[in-house]
């Protein structure tokens, strides 16, 4: 049998193979977008949390969709360009960012041993208890949209 080179093998692009599930999915983060201003959450750092979970899990697709968002919903140029150092700069990131991109991490990175719960008490300090339960819901879903777009080899939409 002969192999075919790693490079011209195709990978099934999930959304095309199971278009319910990835439709549903869209579902989901539609009704997400309706309760973030409901709980007092705004776009600015819903799209902030997106951008740095992205930038984790390395989906050129998603930061080409979520950076442009976070601009758009008001996260400056300065913020996004020190996005991967925001631990080193407290004085960039205001309490509620910084709680925040605390607990995409977590969420996002899972070290085994994991303090979420304590990651969890120290966002409910910051933000209402519902308003941890949105983050933490838009921090599932992005990561959810990350492997699918990286195991589907989804290209960024931007031309270059």
């Amino acid at each position: 049998m002969t192999e075919i080179p790693a490079e011209t093998q195709r990978v099934p692009n999930l959304g095309k193979f199971f278009p319910e599930i990835f439709k549903g999915q869209g579902r989901v983060v539609m009704q997400m977008r309706k309760v973030y201003p409901e709980v007092d959450l705004s776009e600015a750092l819903v799209e902030l949390v997106s951008t740095r979970v992205s930038q984790i899990n390395g989906c050129a697709a998603c930061l080409d969709t979520h950076a442009p968002a976070a601009r758009k919903a008001g996260v400056s140029q300065t913020k996004l360009d020190v996005l991967p150092a925001w631990r080193e700069l407290p004085n960039v990131f205001d309490e509620q960012e910084y709680m925040a991109l605390e607990l995409a991490e977590e969420l996002t990175i899972l070290p085994r041993g994991s303090r979420h719960t304590d990651v969890v008490r120290k966002a409910c300090t910051v933000f209402a208890e519902e308003q941890v339960a949105a983050l933490e819901w838009a921090i599932i879903l992005i990561n959810t949209y990350n492997r699918i777009s990286i195991a589907s080899e989804h290209q960024p939409r931007t031309p270059r």
